[in-house]
């Protein structure tokens, strides 16, 4: 189970923590209808401890509505990236929540009603003035019901009313691309209400959650914080023996490793089922293991028990070198940086080496009982999404392509001979309801083929759609392997009749090296000559991770002029003869 510092931890060591000298930097306002002593000073210190500058806005107790609904407030003054609005029952239910009897049915419906409604011009209001995500919770199912046991027989009791709220609350957050829903109900049940409710601490200062639980809660809001920012874990590198089976298969053999037959062998299958779930909504899996190949992959592909087989790695490192030389290997060959990487092994020599060696790399400690391996990854807060695309459910699939596309180039003649053999087809597409989310997406954690890096979120994306004077679209990419889904971003500002700049043109790692950038460019350029357009400006910002693209514009057939790239329209316009390019009306 997760094991946090005492808040005190955090209150004392937030008083030296400056923002100044962090690059990144967020801005969080915290509302909520009850006491929330030593959140903001977590939430300052846990953003430190990822290199994020943190300023916050706390409101005054119980001021959520003046906040939300005054023009004039400090909230809006203060123009947070996000809000966390922090609800409780007993605010929300008001008397109903002690004397439920007191109402009929439907005045309890109709007292639901009015309080979703006060929510969701709460939200109507904030989002329409806003740039910021809204982080709202639901509010918690008591354990106590007035009704007794009586309560599961009462057509519309307390635990009804809450659930109604609640459920109205995820469908009412739907309607919004930039409202989110925290499961504070969730929280309740993981850590126990007579844990997380002290009665001492509320009689004396309204406080709803422990100062004890302080800090689990903002381990569960630094899950925002980090898919906001882009800095979300891609990839789980894994060891074998004793991390997916428990045994040494070079020594105890096939037939008595332990997997799904005993106790300690079904906390393995557990802990592979909890790593095939975070596969198939997008999270990447990779071998990194001292063994012999033959016998590891005998295990991976014929065990009875065996969860995560062949398919499911998109990487595979199963040799006698050094740990950290095959994930500096992994990284390259999955063409993600090595921030990207969460590794997990059961030895603390290898946990430590890697610590020291490439510290960019997260490297949790494993507890020494597997039983809590599945536990420990369910705890971490750095595999979100904000929304889940049809990109992110297939790329695990979009992976193990690529290990045969590899295969093939291993066997090609030359570069040439392997790109005419892969039958690559380019769709351009037009950005809209369904594609924004997935450029968005893109804008805030593509790093390498970026060039300029600038990161959108989905309400700043769809601004630029309904803007004339913008060209958004994105590419999606297939070949004789499969979809690579959409891979491609491009944003082009029209800045005059004969001028168009390029805002944003990114590609996704795992596509570099084909041609399909310079056939993205071939066609906004040739777009752009078609509008009568003069000019192509483009620039490149350097960051520590874009260098595959430094050299792209000069490539291309851009001149230099100043700070920027500049292609004359009249120059001829290739498109590269292996892809096939196709418009999506």
């Amino acid at each position: 189970m997760l094991k946090e510092k005492k808040l005190s931890h955090y209150i004392n060591n937030a008083k030296s923590v400056t923002i100044e000298s962090y690059e990144k930097k967020i801005r969080i306002a915290i509302l909520s209808s009850f006491t929330m002593n030593g959140l903001d000073d977590t939430l300052r210190v846990k953003c430190s401890e990822i290199n994020v500058g943190c300023m916050i806005y706390l409101a005054d107790y119980k001021q959520y509505n003046q906040e939300f609904l005054n023009p004039q407030s400090g909230l809006y003054k203060f123009n947070p990236d996000v809000v966390f609005f922090i609800l409780d029952n007993r605010t929300i239910l008001g008397e109903p929540y002690h004397l439920p009897h007191s109402l009929s049915d439907e005045n309890k419906r109709n007292f639901i009603h009015s309080k979703l409604e006060e929510i969701n011009n709460i939200i109507k209001i904030f989002t329409s003035s806003s740039k910021s995500k809204l982080v709202i919770s639901n509010i918690q199912i008591p354990n106590y019901s007035p009704y007794g046991i009586h309560e599961m027989h009462t057509d519309y009791g307390l635990f009804e009313m809450t659930n109604d709220f609640n459920s109205n609350m995820k469908t009412i957050s739907k309607k919004s691309d930039s409202v989110f829903i925290y499961d504070l109900n969730g929280f309740f049940n993981r850590f126990g209400e007579r844990n997380v409710f002290d009665y001492r601490q509320f009689f004396y200062g309204d406080i709803k959650i422990s100062l004890d639980y302080i800090p689990y809660l903002a381990h569960d809001l630094m899950g925002y914080i980090k898919t906001i920012l882009g800095l979300n874990k891609k990839c789980i590198v894994l060891d074998l023996d004793n991390t997916l089976w428990g045994g040494i298969i070079g020594e105890d053999g096939f037939e008595r490793i332990r997997l799904g037959q005993d106790p300690i062998g079904k906390a393995y299958v557990e802990f592979q089922y909890v790593l095939l779930g975070l596969h198939q909504r997008g999270i990447i899996l990779a071998i990194n293991s001292k063994n012999n190949l033959e016998d590891a992959m005998k295990v991976i592909k014929e065990h009875p028990n065996m969860i995560l087989r062949e398919q499911n790695f998109s990487s595979l490192r199963i040799n006698w070198n050094d740990k950290v030389t095959n994930l500096k290997e992994i990284a390259g060959e999955l063409n993600i940086g090595l921030d990207s990487i969460v590794f997990l092994d059961d030895d603390p020599v290898n946990r430590e080496l890697i610590k020291t060696m490439i510290p960019e790399v997260l490297t949790p400690d494993l507890p020494n009982d597997s039983s809590t391996y599945a536990e420990t990854v369910m705890d971490m807060n750095d595999f979100n999404l904000l929304k889940i695309t049809d990109e992110d459910l297939k790329r695990g699939a979009m992976y193990y392509q690529n290990q045969q596309r590899q295969i093939l180039a291993d066997t090609a003649k030359n570069l040439d001979d392997f790109l005419n053999q892969l039958n690559i087809k380019l769709t351009i597409k037009t950005a809209n309801d369904y594609t924004i989310p997935r450029i968005s997406q893109l804008t805030l954690k593509t790093n390498q083929f970026n060039l300029t890096t600038k990161r959108y979120q989905e309400e700043e994306i769809k601004k630029f759609v309904l803007d004339p004077n913008y060209l958004v679209g994105c590419a999606q990419v297939e070949d004789k392997f499969g979809d690579n889904g959409i891979t491609g971003v491009f944003i082009v500002k029209k800045e005059n009749k004969s001028e168009w700049l390029i805002d944003t043109f990114l590609l996704s790692c795992r596509i570099i090296g084909r041609g399909v950038e310079s056939a993205i460019l071939s066609y906004i350029l040739k777009n752009a000559k078609d509008n009568g357009i003069v000019k192509v400006k483009g620039e490149f910002i350097s960051t520590k991770k874009n260098k595959p693209c430094e050299s792209f514009f000069l490539d291309s057939g851009f001149q230099k002029e100043g700070t920027q790239w500049v292609y004359d329209t009249n120059n001829t316009i290739r498109m590269p003869k292996h892809i096939a390019c196709s418009v999506e009306k």
